[in-house]
């Protein structure tokens, strides 16, 4: 099973892909963090990141590694564990510029889709173009959506000490990562086609991983040529009922 999970930042991806991947026994690849750390990279060694030729030039020179045990995923760029340097600020205000790089995605698009294919069993992917650019043929594809209020409480939460924001500074920081991350001319943020749609804005972490879960086993089954059944395990009926702000 592929599982493809996008949507912008504060829908809970992470959380939610890495607690459904646990419960099913699927590895788990978080894709933003790749970006993250060839952002990090390119900080640390002097490239100036808002010079598209610069930042091309040097997009395969890092060797990234990630770590795919949802329990404790790691992330290496050149044998150092960047798991901390990637979330400072100076990494999250540079990243949507670095990523829009044509070279940088495809690069790091080459990279997930070699991860996915490996993966004994299956994986959840989470990002931004899974569904649409990176992992299209997926066996399902979900995504995630909040209310910019809700996504940035979440976040605000998130960040501690020097990195702590107010939540109007958050709210309009994901804003314009939102803007830029969905104006990009290479493989924008957006819904695919056949993505299924759930809205987290009024949902707990249980609930959403509850939902997605289900639609992992439906996934399943219809791969399979199975079926649980309305009332069997698995069945879509409680989680569906519960997230009430699904659609296709």
């Amino acid at each position: 099973m592929i599982v493809a999970i996008d949507g912008p930042s504060g829908t809970g991806k992470s959380s939610t892909s890495k607690a459904v991947a646990e419960t099913l026994g699927l590895s788990y690849l978080d894709t933003g963090a790749q970006y993250r750390a060839i952002t990090w990279w390119m900080l640390t060694n002097g490239v100036p990141v808002d010079d598209a030729a610069a930042v091309a030039a040097a997009a395969s020179e890092p060797v990234i590694v990630s770590g795919t045990d949802p329990a404790a995923p790691t992330i290496a760029v050149d044998g150092t564990d960047a798991s901390g340097p990637i979330r400072t600020k100076e990494v999250t205000a540079a990243v949507s510029s670095v990523s829009a790089v044509p070279e940088v995605r495809s690069r790091i698009t080459a990279l997930q889709r070699s991860i996915a294919a490996e993966a004994a069993g299956g994986i959840v992917v989470e990002g931004r173009d899974i569904g649409t650019t990176v992992l299209p043929d997926a066996d399902l594809k979900v995504f995630l959506t909040a209310s910019p209020e809700a996504r940035a409480s979440r976040r605000s939460g998130e960040l501690k000490g020097k990195d702590a924001t107010d939540l109007s500074a958050t709210r309009e920081a994901l804003i314009q990562r939102d803007a830029a991350d969905s104006g990009r001319k290479t493989s924008p943020l957006k819904k695919a086609d056949d993505a299924v749609e759930v809205d987290t804005t009024q949902l707990t972490l249980e609930q959403v991983v509850e939902c997605v879960v289900t639609l992992v086993e439906k996934a399943a089954d219809a791969k399979s040529g199975g079926s649980r059944g309305p009332d069997g395990a698995g069945g879509a009926g409680g989680a569906d009922e519960k997230a009430g702000q699904i659609s296709k």
